[in-house]
């Protein structure tokens, strides 16, 4: 990968400005045409705590706004089984627009507080 490519770039300026702590993992988010994925990762052991995607989580249905914001809950209540109840969240290169905003909005609604 290029440093000085546009989407690099983005995802380098906003990952300096997250700081995880022990107590608070990063809640990052990848977007692909075909769907939507969401980790929580703690930067401090460098290893992924739990991830989902609208592929593995069931009972998803509608259009891709609504998967998202599924995803978002699903997300939430898995975290809550692993006693997780704050995050940190990181959209990496993406706006906090659309299939982003809904799996935020989700995960708020399922009670993880970013």
């Amino acid at each position: 990968m290029n440093k000085n490519n546009p989407k690099t770039q983005r995802q380098r300026r906003v990952r300096g400005k997250i700081e995880s702590t022990e107590g608070m993992p990063r809640l990052s988010v990848h977007r692909s045409n075909k769907a939507i994925y969401a980790q929580l990762i703690d930067d401090e052991k460098g290893m992924t705590l739990l991830g989902l995607s609208e592929k593995h989580a069931k009972g998803l249905s509608g259009n891709k706004l609504e998967k998202a914001k599924a995803l978002g809950l699903a997300l939430a209540a898995a975290a809550k089984e692993k006693k997780i109840t704050k995050a940190i969240f990181d959209r990496g290169s993406y706006k906090y627009h659309g299939r982003v905003k809904a799996l935020a909005e989700g995960a708020r609604a399922g009670g993880l507080q970013f």
